[in-house]
């Protein structure tokens, strides 16, 4: 889902994620900086081995991402914004979020990137249930 000039690219989607796709929608000629975030999928959470994550959305996910995106995208200092979360079945090592913001200087790029990855955990309504391997489990993010 896009809307604006420089919110190019605000999706949640169920197949695998490409940080080329999300780097290649900043990339543009103005830019002399892209910041990039990669969120992994990890063995281990609060001391506990993790074996799997699922990660599920509310139906307005998708907009509210676009709402972000666009908000940020919304400052002089920005060229593009590009930001992709996965949902569905997660295994180790399988990214879950990459976001990417360029602009022409790399501080700008380096705060927004940053506000964009806190606000989108903080705002986008979607949930981490996450299972163990002594197979306990774990939602995280429920309202």
């Amino acid at each position: 889902m896009t809307r604006s000039a420089r919110a190019v690219l605000a999706d949640i989607r169920q197949e695998a994620l490409s940080a080329d796709e999300v780097i290649a929608a900043v990339r543009v000629p103005e830019a002399g900086a892209v910041v990039v975030f990669i969120g992994q999928v990890r063995n281990h959470d609060g001391g506990r081995s993790v074996d799997v994550l699922e990660y599920s959305c509310h139906p307005s996910a998708a907009q509210v991402a676009t709402a972000l995106a666009d908000r940020l995208a919304d400052d002089g200092e920005i060229a593009r914004i590009a930001v992709l979360h996965r949902v569905g079945r997660l295994d180790i090592g399988d990214l879950a979020i990459v976001a990417a913001v360029s602009a022409p200087h790399r501080g700008r790029a380096f705060e927004v990137c940053r506000v964009l990855v806190d606000e989108f955990k903080a705002t986008v309504p979607i949930w981490k249930h996450q299972v163990f391997t002594d197979g306990s489990e774990e939602w995280v993010g429920l309202p």
